[in-house]
């Protein structure tokens, strides 16, 4: 059986991902490392659900507990409309990199669950973190589940938070509203 690392950017996004790869016989081990999120009371809230979510489902987890908001912001500034390639590449290499330190054959990640992702984009840069580091990317398309995901979450009592993450995305949330 593949020794899979499993990115999580949240338990409700994790759902039907982990459900995927479990029905394949693929037992991930789940990855949180996610400097985007702020604030660090959303970074909490999002860590903790899922620290608990993997206890409930007995999924072993590995948490880099990094709250890295100002390495963030340093390497999007100035291009802050390219962030979410920053982002996805941040996460990426670091998830690979830790994959083939820690003997894990392949890495995935749940951010290939939301629609709201640049999905082709996100895929190129984990393919490339994977060729960086010598590990395989375990590519999914887990997006045709994402609403089922999501109503899991809620039947879970789950915290769903209402944006992607970091600052610029909940600033997007609330210009959409007022528009």
């Amino acid at each position: 059986m593949k020794k899979t690392l499993l990115h999580i950017c949240c338990a409700p996004c994790s759902i039907t991902c982990i459900d995927t790869l479990r029905s394949e016989d693929i037992e991930p081990v789940g990855y949180w490392f996610n400097p985007n999120i702020h604030p660090v009371t959303e970074y909490r809230a999002r860590r903790d659900c899922l620290i608990k979510y993997a206890e409930d489902i007995g999924m072993e987890l590995r948490v880099n507990d990094f709250y890295g908001l100002r390495d963030f912001v340093r390497a999007i500034y100035p291009a802050l409309d390219e962030r979410c390639g920053v982002c996805y590449r941040m996460r990426a290499e670091e998830t690979a990199k830790f994959a083939a330190e820690n003997g894990f054959d392949s890495f995935c990640t749940t951010l290939l669950v939301s629609p709201y992702q640049n999905h082709e984009l996100l895929r190129k840069t984990a393919e490339e973190a994977a060729k960086k580091y010598g590990v395989e990317f375990l590519y999914r398309d887990f997006r045709p589940r994402f609403r089922e995901g999501q109503a899991k979450a809620r039947e879970l009592g789950l915290y769903m938070q209402k944006y992607c993450g970091c600052v610029f995305s909940e600033e997007e949330r609330y210009i959409k509203k007022k528009k």
